[in-house]
This record gives C-alpha cells, structure tokens and sequence, in this order.
C-alpha cells in the first residue's frame, strides 16, 4: 500500500485549520477596566494606605491623570544596608502597636486602584523626611 499522499493531506488540513481559525488579532475586544465605573479613592501625599494585597504604603505623590502614585512601603524589618530607611513609631502605620520602617530610597508606582484602606497620616515631621528621600515632592 502506499502511503506517499498522507504528508500532502496532513499539509492541506494544517493550511485549511490555519485559514478557517478567526484571527486573535482582529477578534480582540476591548475589555472593560477591572474596576467598577466609579472613580478610584481619593489618596493624598502624606497618607498610609494598605493596598489590595496587604501591604502598607506611604502615599509620596499622586498623579491623578494617570491614576498612579508614588509610594513608599512600610517594612517589618530594619535593613542597615540601605539608607533611605526611617523608622516608624508603634502604631502609626496600623501595625497593631508594633512599629515599622519606611523605605523611602525605593519608591514604586501603584495604581490607585490597588488602595483599600486608609491608616492614616504620617507625622509631619517625618513626612518632612520621607518626601525629600522619594522625590515625592514634585
């Protein structure tokens, strides 16, 4: 028996499965944004929020037309290596009386959405530190 045409008819259903699939870049639709249609929460420099995953942040800058601020996130641990670490007083950044450490010298960007819960406002003699050390000011 002779197998010689199977290589073709396995070619020509590859080609015609390849032709008939709808192409992914034309079938992609717009999808909504994964929040809900009202506006994100309102955040201001000098805040502490904890964000959706856990974490607690210092709020150095808010960039509202990009819905992205600059944050500075609060640590458990003291690291001596780095520099732009300042402590946090217990209680202050809603650590259940434990204090903290703010790392300052690493600023990220987070978008506003991610913010759940507001702790509260830096002292403003550290958030006078804070803001120097991540350019928050700007």
């Amino acid at each position: 028996m002779d197998t010689s045409w199977w290589p073709a008819v396995v070619a020509a259903v590859a080609v015609a499965v390849v032709v008939l699939l709808p192409r992914r870049a034309t079938a992609v639709a717009v999808a909504p944004p994964p929040h809900g249609p009202a506006p994100p929460p309102r955040v201001r420099p000098g805040e502490l929020w904890r964000l959706a995953d856990g974490r607690t942040c210092l709020v150095l800058a808010v960039r509202a037309h990009r819905e992205r601020a600059r944050v500075a996130w609060i640590a458990g641990k003291y690291d001596d290596r780095r520099a732009g670490v300042i402590p946090v007083p217990p209680g202050m950044a809603g650590r259940h009386g434990r204090g903290g450490f703010l790392e300052a010298d690493r600023p990220e960007e987070v978008s506003l959405w991610e913010f759940r819960t507001p702790v509260g406002t830096l002292d403003p003699v550290l958030w006078d530190e804070a803001k120097g050390l991540g350019g928050g000011a700007e």
